[in-house]
């Protein structure tokens, strides 16, 4: 039941990238936070929430196969990455439409069309071609190699930051051209040093058959990161520019903790995809989710002590958010839980029951802030009801998912047993 030595060492060495990745996103968050006004970081943070989402519908989802194909056949990882990669070009139409809706229904009086438009352009197209070259070096079992991506990554970003802040003109379009160059930049070293050796080679027989498990795991994704933004959304239509900013503030700093639950729950992944099950009772799973609990209750509230003697260490705008922290005090657990929720159903190929879970979740949470918000719209207010927002998605998120997970075993064998 415990891990063996090789086990720790690769998730000691994907954690690594995640605490590097931890220390200089701080960095860039806190540059970027106090750089810009309130309001124009909520308007940059929910516009790259919205890019996030989108991202998820490149190439229909296909990067669910490119992973899988790279943990369990990587000598068929060329002949995946070309048909992603003609995947990604057909998805572009479908992608920009989308992205045209969101724009009128959430930006159009707030945000030029230009800026918007190039951060979309940094999240789909930039980054997100780092993030699959990342996962495929995961899946190749080279973490040492996505480890130090995802940091070079990062301290691109923070670079641009870094300039962006001693500019005269620190302006949101601004920023955004900095985001986009850093982002473009990482994307080139991406493909240039990070790619396993392979040889593209288009075979369309081995697609078709494939592309039902994409768009599955595309909806999946879609459904996962729409319900994980869906309020910095709504924040922005319900409450306006400077509420979103401070929300999203106390939503990236209480995002920094989920770090080494990632590592965690992609070690998880690979482990029941190669075992083809979860190993452990009850009390395994319920001490898994304490040690999560923990970890993330634990970031949030080493950040509450540190501002504590020294208010104004993480700058001017974070110490105006500040005062979220105590009251969300649990939503960190809550988010990073159902994240893992989420995760555990990715692993066992539950796609469909992942799609519909997700749906109910993300119809609870907006039902839910949509009334906090209504109901009590004082800045002072509603922080502390969203510990109730995040604590019923979880318990919706934990019964349905160990439910399916009971159920699966049963499932697994009668599928081994049929001719």
């Amino acid at each position: 039941m415990l891990p063996d030595r090789a086990a720790i060492l690769a998730y000691l060495t994907i954690l690594s990238g995640s605490a590097g990745r931890l220390v200089i996103s701080l960095v860039y968050f806190l540059i970027v936070a106090n750089t810009l006004t309130l309001g124009e970081f909520g308007l940059f943070a929910t516009a790259s929430a919205t890019g996030l989402i989108l991202s998820r519908m490149l190439a229909f989802g296909f990067v669910s196969p490119v992973y899988r194909v790279a943990t369990v056949k990587p000598r068929l990882l060329g002949a995946y990455l070309a048909g992603f990669a003609g995947l990604a070009l057909v998805s572009l139409p479908a992608i920009g439409l989308a992205a045209a809706i969101l724009y009128g229904l959430l930006f159009a009086d707030r945000l030029a069309i230009l800026p918007f438009t190039l951060l979309l352009v940094a999240e789909i197209l930039c980054w997100r071609l780092v993030e699959v070259v990342a996962i495929v070096n995961n899946g190749v079992r080279r973490f040492r190699q996505a480890a130090l991506l995802v940091i070079i990554g990062s301290s691109l970003r923070t670079l641009a930051a870094l300039i962006f802040a001693s500019f005269g003109d620190r302006s949101l379009e601004m920023w955004v051209w900095s985001y986009l160059g850093a982002t473009l930049a990482t994307l080139v070293v991406a493909l240039t040093f990070f790619l396993p050796p392979l040889r593209l080679r288009f075979v369309p027989r081995l697609y078709p058959r494939r592309m039902a498990d994409a768009v599955y795991a595309s909806a999946a994704e879609i459904m996962f990161y729409t319900q994980a933004e869906l309020d910095k959304l709504l924040m922005l239509a319900l409450a306006g520019e400077r509420i979103a900013g401070l929300y999203a503030i106390a939503m990236r700093v209480i995002d920094l903790t989920a770090m080494p639950v990632r590592s965690f729950n992609q070690m998880l992944v690979q482990k029941i995809m190669a075992d083809r099950g979860l190993a452990g009772g009850p009390g395994r799973l319920a001490l898994v989710e304490l040690g999560i609990a923990a970890i993330s209750i634990g970031g949030l509230l080493a950040v509450i002590l540190a501002l504590q003697p020294f208010p104004g260490l993480l700058g001017r705008n974070v110490s105006e958010a500040a005062y979220l922290f105590w009251p969300m005090l649990l939503v960190p657990a809550f988010r990073n839980l159902v994240e893992y929720h989420a995760e555990l159903l990715y692993a066992r190929e539950r796609t469909g029951s992942r799609i519909a879970l997700l749906c109910a979740i993300t119809a609870l949470k907006a039902a839910l802030l949509a009334w906090v918000m209504l109901r009590f719209p004082a800045d002072d207010a509603w922080a502390p009801w969203l510990n109730l927002v995040f604590g019923l998605v979880y318990v919706l998120s934990a019964a349905v998912t160990y439910r399916l997970l009971a159920q699966a075993p049963a499932a697994v064998t009668a599928s081994r047993r049929a001719p």
